[in-house]
């Protein structure tokens, strides 16, 4: 027998975790800006990770399918291999094939044909697929219009693509130095 009950959830969320104080390296001690740029930017991970797990878990999700369903959402329609969502998602091969299983089974996306490889399919969201990427959207498009200006969001935009970038340069650059250690 399968379990149809949907979690209760509190009507409003528990107040964020409190980490303890830690020590910065002595090059953040040295700019207060930077000390709470990175502290802002923790509480920012903290309340994200909350927000998606509560906006998941109300639609019967995980926070692994909804970024999923976000992932679809930003392919504008042209679909997505299995193999680029779990590259993307960081997923293996067969926790890809049970997500898709999963949400295919809700009807929050579909297989294609994929047109450019014949023993391939595409990923493609629904319109319930579709509804649930907007309504989890609208929760962070409200709160970005509540505290960002208008004439701040591309600014804003550009930084945390840079900043996005630069963390990434950074991953690539550690996973190369391990992989030249171990072929050392």
């Amino acid at each position: 027998m399968t379990d149809t009950t949907q979690p209760v959830l509190p009507d409003a969320l528990p107040p964020a975790p409190v980490s303890p104080t830690v020590s910065l390296p002595d090059i953040v001690d040295a700019d207060t800006d930077l000390a709470q740029l990175l502290t802002a930017f923790r509480m920012l991970q903290t309340q994200h990770a909350r927000v998606l797990h509560h906006e998941s878990v109300v639609r019967g999700l995980n926070a692994t399918d909804t970024r999923f369903v976000f992932f679809l959402a930003a392919a504008d329609g042209d679909g997505v291999t299995p193999k680029q969502a779990g590259e993307y998602l960081e997923l293996t091969t067969g926790a890809m094939t049970s997500l898709v299983d999963r949400l295919e089974q809700r009807g929050h996306l579909e297989r294609r044909p994929n047109p450019q490889d014949r023993r391939s399919v595409l990923l493609h969201l629904t319109a319930s697929g579709a509804e649930v990427a907007r309504q989890i959207g609208a929760v962070y498009s409200d709160a970005f219009r509540e505290v960002v200006a208008p004439a701040d969001r591309v600014r804003l935009a550009a930084a945390f693509t840079g900043l996005g970038d630069a963390l990434d340069r950074h991953s690539r650059a550690e996973t190369a130095a391990r992989s030249a250690g171990r072929s050392a």
